[in-house]
């Protein structure tokens, strides 16, 4: 954010923060979402560790990953209408609490049901960690600004992701994994304390100033998110795209690069941190182009279109080389990847999209839409592996046919979302 930016945005409306403070509650922010990400991505990394000490299969594997994003799905609905109330600090401590504690049970627990548990405890507690601060940008920072601070949050979570692959690899044989995930506790206590400490208290906007024509109060409910034909437009690729391309980051990535060309646990986990490093770099790119494509009029709807086809091309490469793909394995599933990230620009558009009094529910039920596609990509992809095993495919080809699969339904979405052309709010 440069300082003319800010300072523009401090002038042109009276809720935008000074620069200084601005920089302070991004960082604030930006921690627990570094925190909540590592959390997210590290089952992609144990996996060998947890299947063996487990005995896990390919669909408890799936399963594990996905309970994480299950409970975070569960949240997403309620926790609109409370930021949209109590604003972002107060919902986001509240929330941490719960992913303190399912850090704690995952390092105790004895089962492959109590990880399942402790993983979706963990998806709840860390569900504000990315919808409560994109909620308080959209009344903190102007329209470019909030394009370049969620690409920069992306950024951090891919940071995030990244501390998930080798570092995580490099302590497993120091402290164990249960050790990690009480410092993961601890860490997310810390993040806790510094939003508590710098995050401004919300003040809850009335439907009356946010939008002058409005003559009805706010009744605190989603029906206008959900008669929007614009949110709808964005939902098929958000469920597929953005939720597959999240799915296989943080999880897929690793078995892709095991199962499929044949990698070693600790080869693979310098693959995860090639394509971590790679989606960082991505990020840090968006948030710096951003502002000057908005600048230009150059609609997200149009990056999106251009944009995402990109990944076809990858996701068809990859089904089509197999096992052949060898040691570019990692720059494959980067490219899939970082080809996918145009449909990351979909998140901020929704939220823009609606007057800032909804900014909590319109972020959070596209979150919801996003969570829920990770949740059904990660499990569904362990099923038709599985599926394929059953009926007597070798292991690389049933993840070659779930891959074909899921990128059949990532075409379908793009092309619903072409010919659904509704006018944006």
């Amino acid at each position: 954010m440069s300082a003319a930016t800010m300072t523009s945005n401090t002038l042109a409306h009276p809720d935008h923060l000074p620069r200084r403070m601005a920089v302070v509650v991004f960082l604030a922010f930006a921690l627990a979402y570094f925190f909540s990400a590592l959390v997210r991505a590290i089952t992609a990394t144990l996996s060998p560790t947890l299947t063996s000490e487990f005995n896990l299969s390919a669909q408890d594997l799936g399963l594990l990953a996905g309970g994480y994003f299950l409970g975070f799905s569960l949240t997403q609905l309620p926790l609109g209408r409370w930021l949209d109330q109590h604003g972002p600090k107060k919902v986001i401590l509240a929330f941490l609490m719960f992913a303190v504690l399912g850090c704690l049970a995952f390092a105790w627990a004895g089962s492959f049901h109590g990880l399942l548990a402790a993983r979706v405890l963990c998806g709840m507690g860390v569900s504000a960690c990315l919808m409560a601060p994109l909620t308080g940008y959209r009344r903190w920072f102007d329209a470019s600004t909030q394009l370049r601070t969620n690409s920069w949050m992306l950024m951090t979570g891919s940071l995030g992701m990244l501390a998930a692959t080798l570092p995580v690899q490099w302590l497993m044989p120091i402290w164990g994994w249960r050790a990690l995930f009480v410092m993961l506790g601890v860490m997310i206590a810390i993040a806790m304390l510094l939003i508590a400490l710098v995050v401004p208290v919300w003040q809850k906007a009335s439907p009356k100033a946010s939008t002058p024509q409005s003559t009805s109060e706010d009744d605190g409910t989603y029906r206008e998110i959900w008669r929007s034909a614009y949110f709808w437009r964005m939902t098929p690729i958000g469920f597929f795209t953005y939720g597959g391309m999240v799915a296989i980051q943080t999880l897929w990535a690793g078995p892709w690069m095991t199962q499929v060309a044949g990698w070693t646990a600790g080869e693979a986990a310098q693959g995860l941190f090639l394509i971590n490093l790679a989606m960082l770099v991505s990020f840090w790119l968006w948030g710096l182009v951003t502002p000057g494509l908005a600048r230009k009029g150059i609609p997200v709807e149009r990056l999106i279109a251009w944009g995402v086809p990109l990944s076809f091309l990858v996701i068809g490469t990859l089904v089509w080389m197999g096992p052949a793909v060898g040691d570019g394995a990692a720059v494959g599933v980067a490219l899939l990847c970082v080809t996918s990230t145009f449909v990351a620009l979909a998140q901020p558009a929704v939220g823009m999209a609606f007057p800032s009094y909804l900014a909590g529910r319109a972020l959070s039920a596209y979150n919801l839409v996003v969570f829920a596609g990770i949740f059904v990509v990660q499990w569904g992809i362990g099923l038709l592996v599985d599926a394929g095993l059953s009926i007597g495919l070798t292991k690389p080809a049933a993840y070659q046919a779930a891959l074909a699969c899921f990128g059949i339904c990532s075409v379908l979405s793009w092309l619903y979302f072409l010919l659904k052309k509704p006018v944006q709010p």
